[in-house]
């Protein structure tokens, strides 16, 4: 099977085939040679999906679409880069949470703009294993700010943080109402898998809603499988031989679990779920649209 073509099929079918062949090629993980058409369809027109990037937009575009009062919000994607077990690239969180974002801001075009992820967030939990990166939980939250306060400058009025990390999730839900009262906005805090219900996650999930998101789980690895497969690696992987050296014999026990229930993953379930979250996002930020 041609994953890349399976994965580009997918993501250009995707909620009325607004594709994410984002422009961060580092954090989702595409190289361009594997992308032959750089476009994607929103209603009845066709656009380059870098186009609701604020990264990859210019200062021109950027003012001429804020200007023109088109613009309306902008989605502030959370996520981390942590150990994701055994198979898992560690910028998973980061990168599926700005899947999400982007297409629910393709089917909103152009009153949408995708703000650059934050990467890196509240992981201390995960230190134990190599290679998690983590912030002080003020520093995190500090630079969440900042980066709503620079949008809101710009002239942005509805903000939504679309959170990717669960460490991450209670801190930036709880500093909402102080810094939606600082700011003057309409500002509003959810983790993309939200979206999921009991009986939308089990339709599509064999482990269920309880391990939604499941640390590396069923949940984490057929997303990963649907939008980013190369990020799958279980070349070499014998769980059975994995020296976790950890305190707790219960975080063991977790690890050891997550790894099984991740073998239950399918890109096909991935792609059903990633549908779900973005129709979700999308519907979401259309209302705080409509409410400002």
């Amino acid at each position: 099977m041609d994953l890349t073509r399976s994965r580009r099929n997918f993501l250009i079918s995707l909620s009325s085939a607004t594709a994410a062949l984002t422009g961060a090629e580092a954090l989702v993980g595409v190289s361009r040679a594997a992308i032959p058409a750089q476009i994607s369809r929103v209603g009845d027109k066709y656009i380059n999906p870098k186009k609701v990037l604020l990264w990859e937009c210019t200062r021109k575009e950027i003012r001429e679409v804020l200007e023109s009062d088109r613009l309306k919000a902008a989605i502030v994607p959370t996520g981390s880069t942590e150990q994701h077990n055994e198979h898992l690239a560690m910028i998973h969180d980061t990168a599926s949470t700005l899947l999400v974002a982007q297409n629910a801001a393709l089917q909103l075009y152009p009153h949408v703009i995708v703000a650059t992820p934050v990467p890196v967030g509240i992981s201390p939990h995960w230190m134990e294993r190599k290679g998690t990166l983590t912030l002080r939980q003020d520093t995190f939250l500090a630079v969440v700010f900042d980066i709503c306060e620079s949008l809101k400058t710009h002239g942005l009025r509805n903000i939504l943080l679309l959170n990717g990390h669960g460490g991450n999730a209670g801190p930036l839900k709880s500093q909402v109402p102080e810094w939606r009262q600082k700011l003057g906005i309409q500002l509003e805090a959810c983790s993309y898998w939200e979206a999921y219900t009991k009986e939308n996650a089990a339709a599509y999930m064999q482990s269920g809603m309880a391990m939604i998101p499941g640390h590396s789980a069923e949940f984490e690895t057929s997303f990963a499988l649907a939008a980013f497969p190369e990020r799958v690696r279980r070349e070499g992987v014998d769980y059975s031989k994995v020296k976790l050296n950890l305190k707790s014999s219960k975080d063991a026990e977790d690890d050891r679990m997550y790894y099984r229930d991740s073998l239950l993953a399918t890109a096909e379930k991935g792609e059903a779920l990633i549908r779900i979250a973005v129709d979700w996002v999308a519907e979401k930020m259309s209302q705080m649209i409509k409410q400002s």
